[in-house]
């Protein structure tokens, strides 16, 4: 298979700039198959990598072994017990797996450093046995018992890239086989990856030849509760995982065929992407505004007066206009509020008001505030999204994505207002 075959493009420049404020200092779990190591486009794999690295992207790579395992045991004239690490491990498995992890590791790092990228195998993932499952023995295959997280963080904090082998150590000392699909997802949950990413020589997923690009977690749950005989078999596994890592608090888990040329770039950089991503429920906290709200909109907002970042409304103008704001609710108190103006043309969407209360503020709260209005505005048709700020043009540029644009791109009517209210508000915009 080559990227002619698929007509895939590596993502341009100008999309990746974009994107990048959004995941510098972010934690990237990559899961590698065993059959991606062994595959041609390995290196071009590598490749990107390294991009994402000199993006300040902070990178883990956990590997499995199956094709290696399943070759060795061919070589060797010998009957293996499961080359996947989802099932019971016998003895011979997993000494063929102890040496399919080493010969494996080695060239994932060999790689990594023709690339310039420091790395290195720790024994950071301590394992224990799973012991009987239905009544049966597992044998030597592992659980999970601690991630010392504190490890990870400091080799990420030092630019070094860990690569992790599916072969961990109990307590004791006891060599145990971890299905690499399970330790990625766990990986991703203690070190509050960004991302959790299955990089496979199998295409995204797809039911009834139909790809599945973009799925709330819920639907996938229901996938699995319901048609997992329509989930192809060697993708269950990702699949199950990564419900898993997205329940347990990561926001984000892509599958993707790293037999695809620049497939890892496109995939994150690109809005539409050439895998299948996973997400959680980020919004399920925000709802539109009714009356009621107005007179807590006007209180949270007053504060951002006070501060002069935001323009005043009387609590009469919010009433009047509530149907364009958006309220993020915990326990029943809003925390935040977002203006969301859709001007005549339907083109132009305004992001206007979005203020966070003190406490709820740098958890994420207003990036989800103006993702979520501007996915609203998208939806009812806008192609480009605008903001005027006074002091949160760093947070629309690098936080949201957002360019620094100029008095032009505003609608007629509110370059208008611009030159009279005398603010000198910063003009920003995203194209939707």
């Amino acid at each position: 298979m080559t990227s002619d075959e698929h007509n895939v493009k590596p993502t341009d420049l100008r999309g990746i700039l974009k994107y990048v404020p959004m995941f510098r200092e972010h934690v990237f779990v990559l899961a590698l198959d065993g059959s991606l190591v062994a595959h041609e486009n390995f290196q071009n794999v590598l490749l990107d990598i390294a991009v994402l690295r000199s993006l300040n992207i902070k990178v883990v790579l956990v590997h499995g072994v199956g094709q290696q395992l399943k070759a060795l045991a061919k070589q060797k004239q010998t009957a293996i017990s499961d080359p996947h690490g989802e099932l019971k491990t016998d003895a011979v498995t997993l000494e063929l797996a102890t040496e399919a992890a080493a010969v494996v590791s080695l060239e994932i790092m060999q790689g990594l450093t023709r690339n310039g990228l420091r790395c290195a195998t720790c024994n950071g993932v301590r394992s224990k046995e799973i012991g009987m499952v239905k009544g049966e023995d597992q044998l030597n295959s592992g659980a999970v018992d601690k991630l010392d997280d504190v490890l990870f963080n400091k080799l990420l904090d030092t630019d070094t890239i860990p690569v992790i082998t599916p072969i961990a150590f109990s307590r004791e000392g006891t060599p145990l086989r971890i299905n690499s699909d399970l330790l990625a997802s766990e990986l991703a949950s203690k070190l509050n990856a960004s991302k959790l990413i299955y990089m496979t020589t199998q295409d995204g997923l797809q039911i009834n030849d139909q790809p599945l690009t973009n799925l709330p977690v819920a639907n996938l749950e229901g996938l699995l509760k319901s048609a997992t005989e329509q989930i192809p078999e060697r993708l269950l596994s990702k699949v199950e995982h990564s419900v898993k890592a997205i329940n347990a608090g990561t926001p984000r888990a892509h599958i993707l065929d790293g037999r695809l040329f620049g497939a890892l770039l496109n995939e994150i950089f690109d809005k539409v992407g050439i895998g299948t991503m996973v997400y959680s429920n980020d919004y399920q906290s925000i709802r539109r505004a009714v009356t009621a709200d107005a007179h807590s909109i006007y209180n949270i907002t007053q504060n951002g007066v006070r501060a002069e970042s935001l323009r005043e409304r009387s609590q009469e103008s919010i009433e009047a206009t509530i149907a364009d704001y958006l309220v993020y609710e915990i326990d029943g108190s809003i925390v935040a509020c977002v203006n969301l103006k859709i001007y005549d043309s339907g083109d132009i969407a305004e992001i206007g008001s979005v203020y966070v209360q003190a406490f709820y503020q740098n958890k994420g709260v207003g990036r989800k505030m103006v993702e979520f209005a501007c996915a609203e505005a998208q939806e009812r048709g806008s192609k480009r999204a605008i903001a005027m700020t006074t002091q949160a043009s760093k947070f629309f540029s690098k936080v949201c994505a957002f360019e620094e644009g100029t008095i032009n791109d505003l609608p007629a009517e509110r370059r208008e207002d611009y030159a009279q209210n005398g603010r000198n508000s910063k003009v920003l915009y995203l194209d939707l």
